[in-house]
């Protein structure tokens, strides 16, 4: 029994670890599949209960799927880089203006399509804008990468992780705003202030103009027009789902795949040339990370973290200030969405109160912005941006997560549990 349990512990965190730093440059996906089939292959889970952590995921699924057909149409019919254009014109050759426009280009992107969208369809976007102002792009896309985890719980919708934490059934909007309201005002403003700060002097000075030749065009396409107005329906539809505590997943999937078709067929487009550009391997990503979870759990550690939980709970504001705390910095070690499915699974098991859920979700949403590794949006605004030729180091990175998420996290934390 130890023994299998030894070596189900040994093959996740090996597959975690080669999500985390992708050796080879393989794929996240490979890692986290051939974890989930290697448990299976040497019967440390059995197959059914494979199955079923598989089918868990359902929702999430579907939630990406139509996040990113929203996101890539967008992409190809150039909305994001209208908005990049336009950020660039408004900044009025002022680089502070820029970077604030890029940070709340950020906060609007990331509550209504998701910190993935932010991470992977912005970035380029602000990266263009960065050279059309002929401004260091650096502060600009730490703005994207940071803002996509610090406004990821103003809505149930702004990062799958949150569906994940809660099992796919999400608190009524009422009550999620009454919960995350004020902890997201603190956790945007506190990480603006403190990126700016450090950042102060490549944001100081001049920037081109929306008057240069590079500007970009003023004006949206049709085609742009009207994902905009699918991505304002989806918002809408998503709303209402969150109010009547309907699961976010399928409303997310028939607004996406509708919005794209109906692009597609204004501008005479074809459909296959979305699909073929959307990262479909994030889904047997979700799908693998869900199994891991279901063999730790099958081991047992995660019952004895949910025992924790049950016993911390006599006090529920302490208990809520060290599990958020602990989640916030265990996901730079594991990664938040499987950090976020062990939390998810050590809540049913617990039942711990109101307070010390939303503590952990606010952990496993900000906590990532200590380090490059912390969650899948931020691995993704890595490659987004390796891919236009800049770079970040993990030391680099943790320079300013140090400075950004820790002061935010305590801002978040504590008025969540002001709030009480």
């Amino acid at each position: 029994m130890m023994l299998a349990t030894g070596a189900t512990w040994g093959i996740c965190a090996a597959a975690t670890a080669g999500i985390i730093a992708r050796p080879f440059r393989w794929p996240e996906m490979v890692w986290a599949v051939s974890g989930a089939a290697l448990l299976l292959l040497l019967g440390l889970l059995p197959v059914p209960l494979a199955l079923v952590a598989v089918g868990k995921g359902m929702d999430v699924y579907l939630f990406l799927i139509g996040m990113m057909l929203l996101s890539e149409t967008a992409r190809q019919n150039g909305l994001f880089d209208w908005v990049a254009a336009a950020a660039v014109r408004h900044a009025g050759g002022s680089k502070p203006r820029l970077f604030l426009l890029v940070y709340a280009a950020g906060i609007v992107t990331t509550t209504f399509l998701s910190n993935d969208a932010t991470a992977v369809v912005l970035t380029p976007a602000v990266y263009v804008a960065a050279r059309r102002a002929r401004a260091e792009p650096l502060p600009l896309l730490f703005a994207c990468a940071l803002i996509a985890n610090a406004a990821s719980f103003v809505l149930p919708i702004s990062n799958p992780a949150n569906l994940v934490l809660y099992g796919g059934t999400m608190p009524p909007l009422g009550q999620w705003f009454k919960s995350f309201a004020l902890p997201s005002v603190a956790s945007i403003v506190v990480t603006f202030l403190a990126l700016r700060w450090v950042e102060r002097s490549r944001i100081a000075g001049t920037c081109a103009t929306g008057d240069s030749p590079d500007a970009g065009t003023a004006t949206l396409s049709p085609g742009g027009k009207a994902v905009l107005a699918g991505i304002v329906a989806t918002a809408a539809i998503l709303l209402v789902a969150s109010a009547r505590d309907v699961e976010l997943g399928l409303p997310t999937a028939i607004a996406g795949i509708a919005t794209t078709l109906v692009v597609c067929a204004l501008t005479r487009s074809s459909i296959v040339a979305v699909a073929r550009d959307v990262s479909w391997s994030v889904l047997p990503l979700v799908a693998g990370l869900f199994v891991l979870v279901e063999a730790l759990d099958h081991t047992g550690v995660i019952g004895r973290i949910a025992d924790t939980l049950r016993t911390m709970s006599a006090d529920p504001v302490q208990a809520a200030a060290v599990a958020g705390s602990t989640l916030a910095f265990g996901s730079n070690l594991i990664n938040n969405l499987p950090a976020g499915l062990i939390a998810s699974t050590a809540v049913a098991q617990a039942h711990p109160p109101r307070i010390v859920v939303d503590a952990l979700l606010i952990g496993v949403d900000l906590g990532p912005n200590l380090s490059i590794t912390g969650s899948l949006a931020t691995i993704l605004w890595l490659q987004a941006i390796r891919r236009e030729g800049e770079d970040v180091g993990f030391w680099q990175f943790l320079r300013i997560g140090i400075v950004t998420m820790i002061p935010a996290l305590i801002a978040a934390l504590g008025t969540r549990l002001l709030i009480g």
